[in-house]
């Protein structure tokens, strides 16, 4: 796996326009003050497959280069990141005491990390009536997050499809899928991506004359025989032309990006190719494969003793591609 080098990567729900982030310690941007400027989150459905390692990872990156970075621990139900960055959960704020309103200032509940320039804003671990937030609360948490004087917010999602996570997941202007060489991660990566478009559909149609095929097409067993996106943008234009081009124009700004892990040989490395071929051919959108991080010892090390790949084995060829993928993610 060494010598595999990827040669080429073919919101609610406000629709954010998607655009380069300066490298922050090239341009200062780390250094003004000012409003969140780029909000990600890590997804994928599945648990297990990493989407906490590459959160953390891809954070630790990114405040190296000298931006100011919040990491958000969405996984109200079973939080990790704090482990994952060597650090105790103890009695410290967490999300669910500012969702509560125990907390009313949500920058009072981000904590420094052992990374400078990387805070943490908790989940919480173990606390049953905690893992669900309402429509409510999770407004108020995006105004709040896109107000914090930081240059990039990293949201770390629960396993599965809620309708929390994939809120979560389309409120961000960057939406990254985590998926792994195995048959029940990419299943769950389609069911993600198409109960994520639906999602945002239902909400941006939701005056729209056509807003009830809408919602029978969500569900899969619908009698009007629609199975994906493209079957209902053709039941769509023969309803209403002026409907298909807002159509049209929902799916092309719903660019989700996406990460294959535990890559073991090339193989492997042309599945990223494939879901995007898949997802453009039968779902019409358009997602990004911006990389892969190889299957390597170095990762469950890092993972064992509590702290960030890139930091504990900087030479590795996971801690390699991690910083790839971060590249692209900020334009540079």
């Amino acid at each position: 796996m060494s010598s595999m080098r990827l040669t080429g990567t073919p919101s609610w729900l406000s629709i954010r326009r998607r655009a380069a982030v300066p490298h922050c310690g090239d341009t200062g941007l780390g250094d003004r003050p000012g409003p969140a400027r780029r909000i990600w989150a890590i997804g994928g459905g599945k648990g297990g497959i990493g989407k906490s390692f590459l959160a953390v990872n891809l954070a630790t990156v990114a405040a190296r280069t000298g931006c100011r970075v919040l990491l958000v621990d969405a996984d109200l139900g079973g939080a990790n990141l704090h482990t994952c960055l060597g650090m105790r959960s103890g009695d410290r704020v967490n999300l669910s005491d500012y969702l509560q309103d125990r907390v009313v200032d949500l920058e009072k509940a981000a904590i420094e990390t052992p990374v400078p320039g990387l805070r943490l804003i908790m989940g919480t671990l173990g606390h049953t009536g905690t893992a669900e937030t309402s429509r409510e609360q999770r407004e108020h948490l995006f105004q709040a997050v896109s107000e914090l004087p930081v240059d990039i917010v990293v949201f770390d999602l629960a396993a599965g499809a809620s309708r929390a996570t994939l809120d979560f997941f389309l409120e961000t202007d960057e939406g990254v899928l985590m998926a792994t060489p195995e048959p029940t991660s990419i299943e769950n990566v389609y069911a993600f991506l198409r109960g994520a478009f639906y999602r945002r559909l239902a909400r941006a149609m939701s005056t729209s004359p056509i807003r009830d095929l809408v919602r029978d097409a969500m569900d899969r067993r619908n009698e009007c025989g629609i199975r994906t996106p493209i079957d209902l943008l053709q039941e769509i234009d023969r309803i209403d032309g002026d409907e298909g081009s807002r159509f049209r124009q929902v799916l092309h700004e719903f660019r989700p990006r996406l990460v294959v892990n535990q890559v073991r040989n090339s193989e492997e490395v042309k599945l990223g190719f494939s879901i995007r071929s898949v997802c453009r051919k039968f779902f019409g959108i358009d997602v990004e494969y911006v990389g892969y991080i190889n299957f390597d010892d170095s990762v469950w090390r890092s993972m064992k003793e509590c702290r960030p790949l890139v930091l504990a084995y900087p030479q590795s060829d996971a801690a390699l591609y991690v910083r790839r993928i971060v590249s692209k993610m900020l334009g540079t």
